[in-house]
């Protein structure tokens, strides 16, 4: 649309945006908080998206290992969050960003589709960001984790826009 600044996701290099969000589970959290325990895979979605559906068990086995925090950051309420997690067996600590409160941290970082991707390490910098489904890049957040997401069994594709 003409006369609209179109969104630049962030990308490796850059330093990512601080931000302080409500708990799932209750309370706040910032990306200061989280750092502080180490690199994290922040992770963007919406309950409604399908490619989203799609990769959550992935990374669900992602935040098995125990060199990568998994952070799930959904753009939906609590209410609707909660019933995705359990519908999905998400078991990794979920961040809000909700629309009433103006996606704040999605604003920040770019983002204009979901899931994306954020491997941030403990300085701060973004060493790795993607959007939609890539077996590839989750192979090798895989690798980063010490758990790999994929299973020899697993018919996956190799890539959906997200």
């Amino acid at each position: 649309m003409w006369g609209r600044k179109q969104k630049v996701m962030l990308s490796a290099g850059q330093a990512a945006p601080s931000f302080q969000l409500a708990q799932l589970n209750g309370g706040q959290k910032s990306l200061q908080e989280i750092l502080e325990k180490g690199p994290a895979l922040l992770v963007f979605y919406k309950i409604s998206c399908p490619v989203c559906q799609l990769t959550a068990p992935y990374l669900e086995r992602l935040a098995g290992g125990q060199k990568l925090q998994v952070i799930g950051i959904s753009q939906d309420d609590a209410s609707a969050t909660q019933s995705f997690n359990q519908r999905f067996a998400v078991t990794y600590p979920t961040l809000l960003d909700e629309q009433q409160k103006g996606y704040a941290a999605s604003n920040a970082f770019g983002i204009s589709s979901v899931p994306a991707l954020f491997l941030v390490e403990q300085d701060g910098n973004i060493a790795a960001a993607f959007n939609g489904f890539s077996k590839h890049d989750i192979a090798a957040l895989g690798e980063r984790a010490g758990q790999p997401a994929f299973r020899p069994e697993d018919n996956v594709p190799e890539w959906k826009a997200g």
